[in-house]
Parts: structure tokens; C-alpha cells; sequence
């Protein structure tokens, strides 16, 4: 359910994901002040805003009063933004110096929930962007042609624990095994290159999951797949794809299942009630 009409801040990154948000913002009948970051973000999104800027990265301070000035009353962050380059202590004004120095957690979740705080101490709360977009949350269940047969489904299981392991460390969101062997974990590079990177390592028949972290900020930070991760499995002929229904999501599904099926590729919508944390039999 969208709450009522307002003033919404997007903070727009990179790729799609931010001019759909923009449009969802927009026809639940919402005020959109939308800021993008030079060379960073997906500049179509001025187009669907009611006021638009375009800041340098790191800006922070410009940013909030920004918003400020033109009244927002909740935040939402949407889109891909290259990490390496927003922590160059180089390009930060003073504020995000402060915020990133004040962080204690030294990972991505530690700094976006200071990040989220910052907005929220200035009257500003962070809402999630699916919030204005649900139909691309993950469904559950097998979304393919084919289901996962049984030896992917212990791997499956397997990635699972693996990752949620991991992401209590505030490490990656995906996980490449093959017969129970962690072939790749993902870390700055991203989850196609960690595709790749893991089905070379791992041959034909790798299984590729991607969790929401325990902790995460899910807010601003939901695991995501599209056709792109298909292309990227089928060059590596990875077989099946598992992600986690209602936390992650799922862009143009309809074109990214056509290709798993073209390439014969599983891909299933888990859910944490389902046994797939249970060791194996």
C-alpha cells in the first residue's frame, strides 16, 4: 500500500531502477524531487521529476538541503552507484567525511543505515523504492520452465547457508557452488562478474543464489536479477538460478525467464520457510 501524496526525494543511481521508481512516485499522484549524480546515475529521471538536480558525488551536505528547500517529507534511493568511487575520501564534502568516520561497521549496510539516519535526523524518513514498485519484488516458487531437479536443489540449500553465513559479515549477496563447493563469492565487482568469475572456476552445471542479508538495510538495499544475470549465467552454462522471493528484485522478468528458458536454466523464487537452511539428508 502507497502512502498518501507527498514530497518524495529520490536519490537516483544508475540503470533502470530509478526511472521506474521516478514513474511509480509519479502515478501515486507524489511530488518528486529527484537528485542524480554526475556520471553516476540514470539522467532520464529528470524527465519524470517535478524538480531535478545534478550533483557531484559525495555531495551529501548539497544533497539534504537540496531537499530541504523543496519540502521533501520522505527519501527513497534507487539505482547502482560504483562503491569504490562513492568512498574516495577525495570526493567527499564534509558531511559525508563525518558520516563515513562515524560508521563503526566497516561494510556496505553499516554505512547505508548512517546514510539513512541522516535524512531521517533532518525530518526526512528513507522508504523503500519497491515501495512505489512492488510488481518487481521476486515471487515464490519455480518462475521457469523447468524446476530445479534435486541435485540443484541440495546446492541450492547448500549456497544458502553460505551466503547467509557470509552476510552477517556484511559480504556479497551471491554465492556460485557446484556439487556443494563454493566456486565465487561476490564482493565489490558485482553479481555478473562473480558469475563469471565462478563458472569458470566451476565448470558446466554451476548453481547460482543470491540472499538478502541478515541485517541488511532493505531499504536501499535489496538483492537484484534481470536478463542480464541469465545472459551472464548462460555464457557460463550455469543451470539454475534461485533467489529470494519477497526480498529480492526482479527486473523485466518476462524477458529474463524467456531466456532461462531458451538457455534451460532453472530459476526459483525460495522462501526462508521452506527447508532450504536444513543440511541435507
Amino acid at each position: 500500500m502507497t502512502p498518501s501524496p507527498e514530497v518524495i526525494g529520490l536519490i537516483a543511481g544508475g540503470r533502470q531502477f530509478p526511472l521506474l521508481v521516478a514513474r511509480g512516485v509519479k502515478a501515486a499522484g507524489n511530488t518528486l524531487v529527484a537528485a542524480a549524480f554526475s556520471g553516476h546515475s540514470n539522467l532520464d529521471v529528470a524527465a519524470e521529476a517535478d524538480v531535478f538536480r545534478e550533483l557531484k558525488l559525495g555531495q551529501l551536505g548539497k544533497l539534504i538541503d537540496f531537499f530541504k528547500q523543496h519540502g521533501v517529507t520522505r527519501v527513497v534511493m534507487a539505482g547502482t552507484i560504483d562503491k569504490p568511487k562513492a568512498m574516495d575520501l577525495r570526493h567527499l564534502d564534509l558531511r559525508a567525511l563525518k558520516l563515513v568516520f562515524r560508521r563503526k561497521g566497516k561494510g556496505d549496510d553499516a554505512l547505508l543505515r548512517l546514510l539513512s539516519r541522516e535524512f531521517e535526523a533532518e525530518g526526512m524518513p528513507v522508504v523503500p523504492a519497491h515501495l512505489y514498485m512492488p510488481d518487481l519484488l521476486t515471487p515464490e516458487g519455480v518462475l521457469s520452465r523447468r524446476a530445479p531437479d534435486e541435485r540443484e536443489l541440495s546446492d541450492i540449500r547448500f549456497a544458502v547457508r553460505v551466503a547467509r553465513t557470509l552476510g552477517r559479515l556484511d559480504i556479497g549477496q551471491c554465492v556460485v557452488v557446484r556439487e556443494g563447493i563454493v566456486a565465487a563469492v561476490e564482493a565489490l565487482e558485482g553479481t555478473d562478474v562473480t558469475i563469471e568469475r565462478g563458472c569458470a572456476l566451476g565448470g558446466p552445471g554451476c548453481v547460482v543464489v543470491k540472499v538478502f542479508k541478515p541485517g541488511q538495510e532493505e531499504r536501499v538495499d535489496l538483492p537484484s536479477i534481470g536478463p542480464d544475470t541469465v545472459r551472464a549465467m548462460a555464457r557460463g552454462q550455469a543451470v539454475c538460478l534461485a533467489v529470494e522471493a519477497g526480498k529480492s528484485l526482479f527486473f523485466d522478468r518476462e524477458e529474463a525467464l524467456a531466456e532461462a528458458d531458451k538457455a534451460g536454466i532453472a530459476v526459483y523464487g525460495f522462501s526462508g520457510d521452506l527447508g532450504l537452511e536444513q543440511e541435507n539428508a
